[in-house]
């Protein structure tokens, strides 16, 4: 995908009601996290959540900086989906898009550092 032409690299339709679906049931982690992105408060970074892009949907992704913030659940530590993960992220490097991860347990716990990570990334 081509994600400097097209903001959302050509994600189906009905991704666009899947991300709606998911903004609607966001976990702890992913609400607490979004009250420090949203709004740009973020050194004044934009960020969209449950953003759709290309076969993909990001929990949040600032277009400006291409950086992807994914907050994972236990289920990623199933094999499948680790696997799963790492061909998604693989294909968003192929755009120049940064991925990073962070667990559940390390936002509601370590919420500070976790914003120091995403201000790290932005400003490289």
């Amino acid at each position: 995908m081509d994600y400097r032409k097209n903001l959302f690299g050509g994600a189906p339709s009905i991704s666009f009601g899947k991300a709606k679906t998911n903004r609607k049931n966001m976990t702890e982690a992913e609400a607490l996290l979004w009250n420090f992105l949203r709004n740009k408060k973020l050194d004044g970074n934009k960020f969209r959540r449950q953003h759709p892009m290309g076969r993909y949907i990001a929990d949040f992704y600032c277009h400006e900086k291409k950086l992807v913030v994914e907050v994972d659940g236990n289920y990623h530590s199933n094999p499948d989906i680790i696997k799963y993960d790492r061909t998604r992220t693989f294909n968003f490097n192929l755009d120049d898009i940064k991925v990073i991860r962070f667990t559940n347990k390390e936002v509601i716990d370590k919420l500070s550092w976790v914003l120091e990570e995403i201000r790290k990334e932005l400003k490289r």
